[in-house]
């Protein structure tokens, strides 16, 4: 395997994690006051970074709370 697929896939599993993140936001977060809308554009404008941030601070806070 070369360097370029491995890229390839480290891009392609980083886009996936994104998207999971993104639709976990969209359908679980409570739509009070702006917080979906942040979380939603954090994930969106920086990518595989902010969906690592919405899943260390929010998504695990929320199984904690469950």
């Amino acid at each position: 395997m070369g360097l370029m697929e491995l890229f390839f896939l480290v891009a392609l599993a980083g886009f996936a994690f994104s998207i999971w993140m993104l639709v976990d936001c969209v359908t679980h977060e409570p739509s009070v006051g702006n917080d979906k809308l942040v979380w939603t554009l954090v994930i969106l404008l920086t990518q595989p970074i902010g969906a690592f941030i919405y899943y260390f601070v929010r998504h695990s806070k929320r199984f904690e709370e469950a």
